[in-house]
């Protein structure tokens, strides 16, 4: 079956374009990584596991991708923070940085090739800044060094802003020295001997927060690379200002072929704030939920469409996750084990057609602009399908199926993961299943509701009893 064309929604054209062609055979992408000065919330969530998940399909199509996202360790917001909790400023950020990748771990966010902190490329930072004020791009203040937007003409283009009704202060510093307010920083200069600071070519002091992701990128991809990402917030300023700073310094007609923007996350109908007390951290999450489930609630939405985090939401991912575990680790055992159904009786074998028309409509879900919710209902149409004969199954045919699933599985990060069952209850099975083939059903009944007591539940199937958990573990 040929693979569908890959399309994805462009911000800037503002279409569905073809996946942009690799130079030298990589795709690159750069996708913009947290400010690391607080523990990270479901926001983060959100852009990230859409991206682990994109890399995860590309990668499947046999597409060489490089993956790169920066970390910005250096930052007003770092700074406050460390100056409040009376600590140094890197130690601050470099603590939230290994929260930040812990959380990553548990989300199973496990495919960025290069983690580039903006502290470890400061040289490619002064680089940047000496080429813009070559070029004519930048000019210097007391206060800093700032690149000067009226001269990159197509500045607001990509987020259709209109520069005129931009406040200033929003998300740009406030320079009485700047030629236009909408001038953003690439330096800023120290204005105490105590604040934190690095010796540049211009004078002790700290990079902007637009150059960072620009210096970063040129160092891993060049100025001009196929795929960037981030939260539909970074559109404007920070999107617009890498845009400005990698053409000022390359000349060419573009810095990035494809930009990608992954919708807003709101709860309770509004953006996260810790002071509306609706501000959910991914660990706060982890506590009560499987992180599968989280990953079902995201990838459930497609990227690009705002939605509403809810409790409800995670319930019902939860039970969707279970159904699916539950049907995985049937067809596992389908697979393994020797049926007890007569030999006079029929297997059923999963016609050829059913797999073909899962692998079609996933496929081209995903190659529509990503769409996972498609996607998963594809996958979760094909279990409908096998779910009502599942232990009628042939081996052969269960092994088709389970790895049609688990290949679908894979590519949204959903790992499969057959649950713990305590010796215990094992052994009660066991000695239920002897009861039960001799026809002593009281006592097999009698250790069905001990087991049922336990948190676990037994089916009697043709391929011997399945145990399951009836309590998330």
């Amino acid at each position: 079956m040929a693979s569908p064309q890959i399309k994805l929604f462009n911000t800037l054209s503002g279409k569905k374009e073809n996946l942009p062609r690799p130079e030298n055979g990589v795709m690159r992408l750069f996708v913009c990584g947290p400010t690391v000065y607080d523990i990270s919330h479901i926001g983060h969530a959100r852009t990230y596991i859409v991206f682990d998940a994109l890399v995860r399909y590309l990668r499947s199509r046999k597409i060489k991708t490089q993956y790169l996202q920066n970390i910005t360790n250096i930052d007003d917001k770092i700074i406050n923070r460390a100056a409040a909790e009376g600590i140094d400023p890197l130690s601050l950020s470099a603590t939230y940085e290994a929260e930040y990748l812990a959380d990553m771990k548990a989300l199973g966010v496990n495919q960025v090739d290069i983690y580039a902190r903006a502290t470890d490329h400061l040289k490619d930072i002064y680089s940047q800044i000496a080429r813009l004020l070559k070029n004519g791009y930048a000019y210097q203040t007391e206060n800093g060094i700032y690149f000067e937007v009226k001269k990159f003409r197509s500045y607001g283009k990509l987020s259709r802003q209109n520069l005129n009704a931009v406040r200033p202060g929003w998300r740009i510093e406030l320079d009485p020295h700047k030629k236009d307010p909408l001038d953003f920083a690439l330096w800023k200069f120290i204005k105490t001997d105590n604040e934190l600071s690095f010796p540049s070519p211009w004078g002790p002091g700290r990079p902007g927060w637009h150059i960072e992701d620009t210096a970063i990128a040129e160092k891993f991809f060049g100025l001009t690379y196929e795929l960037h990402g981030g939260g539909m917030d970074l559109k404007f300023p920070h999107h617009e200002a890498e845009i400005a700073q990698a053409r000022a310094l390359s000349g060419a007609r573009h810095f990035v072929k494809t930009w990608i923007h992954t919708g807003f996350l709101t709860v309770n109908g509004e953006k996260m704030s810790k002071s509306l007390n609706n501000y959910i951290s991914i660990r706060d999450v982890l506590k009560s939920h499987t992180p599968e489930a989280l990953r079902l609630v995201i990838l459930g939405h497609h990227y690009r469409t705002p939605f509403d985090y809810s409790e409800n939401l995670m319930e019902e991912a939860e039970t969707s996750w279970d159904g699916i575990l539950r049907l995985v680790m049937k067809l596992q055992k389908v697979a393994k084990t020797r049926s007890s159904i007569s030999k006079k009786t029929k297997q059923n074998t999963i016609p050829k057609s059913s797999f073909d028309l899962l692998e079609k409509e996933f496929q081209a879900a995903l190659a529509d602009d990503f769409n996972t919710p498609s996607a998963i209902a594809s996958l979760f149409e094909f279990l409908g399908r096998i779910r009502p004969n599942i232990w009628m199954l042939s081996a052969p045919s269960a092994k088709h199926a389970l790895s049609a699933v688990t290949s679908c599985l894979k590519i949204l990060g959903l790992e499969v993961k057959a649950p713990h069952i305590p010796s215990k209850i094992a052994e009660l099975v066991e000695s239920r299943e002897k009861y039960r083939k001799k026809g002593h059903y009281k006592e097999s009944d009698s250790l069905r509701k001990q087991i049922l007591s336990l948190g676990f539940s037994v089916e009697d199937t043709p391929r011997g009893p399945f145990v399951w958990p009836e309590v998330r573990q």
